[in-house]
């Protein structure tokens, strides 16, 4: 059965393989992606992804470019929704995507879109979330509860290693293009779970190794119920493959 999924976006700088994998994936099974950044602006991705950032070497990999040269074709995708528009029961899954350039502090960190998080999550649907875009739940609060709608779930986004190694890999060309903020994603996601030690699980080190669309071996994701998180871009595919698999489950009484 055909089920519509939601991807909000910022409107520069996200992932190019966080966002376009899943898409491809998810259109190829059939499913419906709806895109939404703040004000309904056509949304860029991080130009330096597409490019290979520094000697080529810590770009997208050609597939997931050419994946996005598709993507920026869709109707859905060069005409999003706007945040404020969004109703939660419309959709059967979220998936939030990751970025680390400054462009997705807009998606990061709004209130608003954290907002619609929180609804969407009472409503117990399929959430998929992938490196920074765990962020985006753990700044999400219940409103009965005040707490993280993260609080209770295990989780791994994308580890502390990777992001420092990233930057002390670039500082010396690009700065703090790979530290979105002060804290390192692993430690805010931490802080947002009720007991880190057993919630939070940060996979198998790597630091090249990616998952295609033929083989996920060297990806890791963890699922909880109907809540799904990768860590990086080279988690996509599987991210991708199980929420379609989470899509066709049926939902229990």
């Amino acid at each position: 059965m055909k089920k519509k999924i939601l991807v909000p976006l910022p409107d520069t700088d996200f992932d190019v393989t966080e966002v376009a994998v899943p898409w491809k994936l998810l259109t190829r099974a059939g499913h419906e992606v709806v895109f939404a950044t703040e004000a309904g602006a056509t949304p860029r991705a991080d130009p330096l992804l597409l490019t290979g950032v520094i000697f080529g070497k810590l770009g997208a990999a050609p597939e997931p470019v050419a994946f996005y040269r598709e993507l920026e074709k869709d109707e859905a995708f060069i005409r999003p929704r706007k945040w404020k528009s969004l109703d939660a029961d419309e959709y059967d899954a979220l998936f939030l995507a990751g970025g680390h350039a400054p462009g997705m502090r807009q998606y990061l960190g709004s209130e608003e879109l954290q907002r619609f998080v929180a609804r969407y999550a009472a409503l117990e649907r399929p959430i998929a979330a992938i490196c920074h875009g765990v962020l985006v739940l753990a700044r999400s609060m219940d409103p009965l509860t005040g707490q993280s709608v993260l609080h209770r779930l295990r989780t791994t986004c994308l580890p502390k290693y990777m992001e420092r190694s990233a930057y002390w890999l670039t500082a010396w060309k690009l700065g703090r293009y790979y530290r979105t903020y002060p804290a390192y994603v692993e430690e805010e996601v931490r802080a947002a779970l009720q007991n880190p030690s057993q919630q939070f699980e940060r996979g198998p080190r790597t630091l090249t190794a990616r998952g295609t669309d033929d083989d996920d071996r060297p990806a890791f994701v963890v699922r909880d119920g109907r809540y799904v998180s990768g860590r990086w871009p080279g988690d996509a595919y599987l991210v991708s493959k199980e929420l379609i698999a989470l899509l066709s489950e049926k939902r229990p009484d």
